[in-house]
């Protein structure tokens, strides 16, 4: 079995209740196993202050898996239990070893503000993080889709359904056992998902190399599922898509959706679209020819040397994972066959024209995934900037098309949005550099866009000056020539004066602090000062935070338009790569 194999789990409905203790546990470690009974078969990482926790099994897997140290602690009276943390701000470096490892993980976070709750915080799983339900950076491959897919086997047809999360492509289809298994062989998802009581019949039907999911039957119910797609889609038909009457397709898209939602992952409105994949329209190569041929892997210790490595010039993740798709779904229509092929030959032909457009596609990035970050409100400043600049080259690129004398390209900058609103908004709203990554840490929103904004951070950039003119006043009062004043997190501000000069001390200053060599003090125009800058810098942060989440609230408005430019740009670059390929 490979690495990625795993074990059939349990579903929700099933879960195996926690074995009581006899002894009294501590309120934490209740509350940790009253949430760890409804995630038994996953990680559960446990927000407790500024670290993620593990126990007992968990923390055995965690620390065997991360290379993180293994401890013990009380719980309760005569009883002990394993002990394996790291940094929350650290999350980032772990998850993704633990999910690669094949692990589900639960992150349960603090719901409450120690600092207003007296005794337990309360705690809840915000996200389970699967190996086909991923949205991080550090756990998405650039060029390789991350699919989920979904098995129903229905009395005389078999669905499927994959979605990539972290795109929005979402595609449904129908057939025998032995077409899915092609489907599943071309387009690799990370996870399945099927029907409980179905275990052998999809171990002798797609083996078990994969890794698998079961669910409860009644969660590929069709006429509720119908229901989901319906409402997940903003329709009242699934005619416009296509798979009105893919009752099996369907049962087995709204799984999916059943367990996007049970894995806590509500911001879906970047699933606006499925896509229905007719058996005709391509040639459906099966496993052993994709192995054999060595499409996308080689069959040696080298990982390089697919055929896809060896044609893929790519300038974008999305393009190289059109590509990928291209390859596993060779056309069988001579037409659209040769709409790509006059395309390509005019970029061969016109060395300046493709120069051009190269130029603009290698700075557009994955426009496809940060449309789908934006959906998820996991979308960094960084990625916004970004965002800007590809508008902007989108919008050259789409001239570009136009001036051509080729249709089919016409049709497809037809297709194009460059969003020229949305490009000035965030021109407007965000700094071309932003000072961190992290709207939490502020210096994210430009200046002019907040009166109020704009005041504050005058008040807390001049606090330097003041605390300079405060140490040279209070020095040239006392006669003090060493005195300084400075910061540090347990006291705050304070002021410093070495044992020499300490019998010059104002009877008015409160001493906070004795070293070895010298006595810290504070005054009442410190402790005011400080609360001012407090309170300043408190009230910009929660500026930022609102302005942010206004901007995130107006660009969900065009994500169906950046999804389309995405698709577009995508295809562009698989035609320049082949272009480069035939030169």
């Amino acid at each position: 079995m490979s690495s990625r194999a795993k074990r059939n789990t349990d579903t929700p409905s099933e879960v195996k209740e926690v074995q009581q203790k006899k002894y009294v546990e501590t309120p934490l470690m209740k509350q940790y196993y009253e949430i760890k009974a409804v995630h038994p078969d996953a990680i559960l990482l446990f927000r407790v202050g500024d670290f993620y926790e593990t126990f007992g099994d968990d923390a055995i897997k965690a620390s065997t898996i991360l290379g993180i140290t293994l401890t013990r602690r009380a719980n309760g009276s005569a009883s002990s239990v394993e002990l394996a943390g790291f940094p929350y701000h650290a999350l980032d470096t772990y998850m993704p070893k633990l999910v690669r490892a094949g692990e589900r993980v639960a992150i349960c976070e603090q719901l409450e503000d120690p600092k207003m709750v007296k005794g337990l915080v309360k705690r809840g799983v915000i996200e389970l993080v699967t190996p086909g339900i991923v949205m991080g950076e550090n756990l998405v491959a650039g060029k390789e889709n991350t699919f989920l897919a979904s098995v129903y086997f229905g009395r005389n047809i078999t669905g499927v359904a994959f979605l990539d999360l972290s795109t929005g492509e979402f595609y449904v289809a129908e057939g025998d056992n032995t077409y899915i298994d092609k489907l599943i062989s071309n387009l690799q998802p990370k996870e399945i998902l099927f029907q409980r009581g179905c275990e052998e019949l999809f171990n002798d039907t797609f083996g078990t190399k994969h890794y698998t999911y079961r669910l409860d039957e009644w969660v590929f119910a069709e006429s509720v599922n119908r229901d989901k797609l319906l409402k997940q889609l903003g329709v009242t038909t699934l005619k416009g898509f296509g798979v009105e009457n893919m009752g099996a397709g369907i049962s087995a898209a709204g799984a999916i959706l059943y367990y996007l939602d049970f894995t806590e992952h509500k911001h879906t409105s970047h699933i606006s679209s499925i896509q229905r994949i007719d058996r005709g329209d391509s040639v459906w190569i099966d496993r052993f020819t994709i192995r054999n041929l060595e499409l996308f892997h080689t069959n040696s210790t080298n990982q390089k040397g697919s055929f896809l490595d060896v044609i893929d010039r790519t300038l974008t993740p999305m393009g190289g994972r059109q590509l990928r798709r291209w390859v596993a779904m060779p056309l069988m229509s001579v037409e659209k066959i040769k709409m790509r092929q006059d395309i390509v030959e005019l970029f061969v032909d016109d060395s300046e024209f493709v120069a051009a457009m190269r130029e603009q596609i290698a700075t557009i990035g994955d426009l496809e995934r940060i449309a789908s970050r934006i959906a998820t409100e996991r979308v960094t400043p960084r990625e916004l900037v970004q965002l800007k600049s590809a508008l902007g080259a989108i919008e050259i690129m789409q001239a570009l098309m136009l001036s051509t004398d080729n249709d089919a390209m016409h049709r497809m900058a037809e297709n194009v949005n460059p969003l020229v609103e949305v490009r000035k908004r965030l021109e407007s709203d965000i700094y071309p550099d932003p000072e961190t990554n992290q709207i939490q840490r502020g210096g994210i929103i430009a200046s002019g866009v907040s009166a109020e904004l704009d005041d504050l951070r005058r008040v807390a950039l001049h606090g330097k000056e003041y605390l300079l003119a405060l140490q040279q006043r209070e020095s040239e009062a006392t006669g003090i020539p060493s005195l300084k004043v400075a910061y540090n997190n347990v006291f705050g501000y304070y002021i410093e004066v070495r044992n020499t000069h300490k019998d010059k001390v104002p009877e008015s200053w409160i001493r906070k602090q004795t070293l070895t060599g010298a006595e810290r003090y504070i005054t009442e125009e410190l402790k005011e000062y400080e609360q001012k800058i407090m309170g300043a810098e408190e009230r910009i942060l929660q500026i930022e935070s609102e302005i942010y989440a206004q901007l995130l609230a107006f660009l969900v408005q065009h994500l169906s338009a950046m999804q389309r430019d995405a698709q577009v740009v995508a295809r562009m670059d698989c035609l320049q790569s082949m272009a480069q390929i035939a030169v």
